[in-house]
């Protein structure tokens, strides 16, 4: 059997094959496991250059990065991306610490601007019908 042809002469935008958000959740989750990396490999540096650690400043910055960690396995929340955006405000007033925070912090902001530009791109390509998986096969 064929589907009606009634209704308007546009035909409906398809849905995905394939989820996109879960991808760029994917994007999101190893960008922040990177970034704690980063972070954690940073008290070295603060440590020979910085004139020592305190223990706030360990603390503070360990601390980031655990939580950092934690937030890659909730990508799948609602409320993922201004938790995300949270954490690069925390990363930048982590200059106070050292300088080389404050760097790390500019280089995430710039990453995460970019992550979001990609999830607006992929918004307006789904709406429009223009995904990949949802171009019609065989025409």
């Amino acid at each position: 059997m064929s589907e009606p042809t009634e209704g308007p002469a546009t035909p409906d935008v398809p849905p995905p094959a394939t989820d996109p958000w879960k991808g760029l959740r994917g994007v999101m989750a190893g960008t922040l496991v990177l970034e704690a990396i980063t972070v954690l490999l940073a008290l070295p540096v603060i440590s020979a250059v910085g004139g020592g650690l305190r223990w706030w400043s360990v603390l503070y910055v360990v601390g980031l990065a655990v939580v950092m960690f934690l937030g890659a396995g909730l990508q799948r929340r609602p409320w993922a991306i201004p938790f995300n955006l949270a954490l690069q405000v925390a990363l930048l007033l982590g200059g106070f610490i050292h300088l080389s925070i404050l760097v790390i912090g500019v280089v995430f902001v710039a990453v995460w601007i970019f992550v979001l530009f990609l999830r607006a791109d992929v918004k307006k390509r789904m709406e429009a019908g223009t995904l990949p998986s949802q171009r019609m096969s065989g025409a």
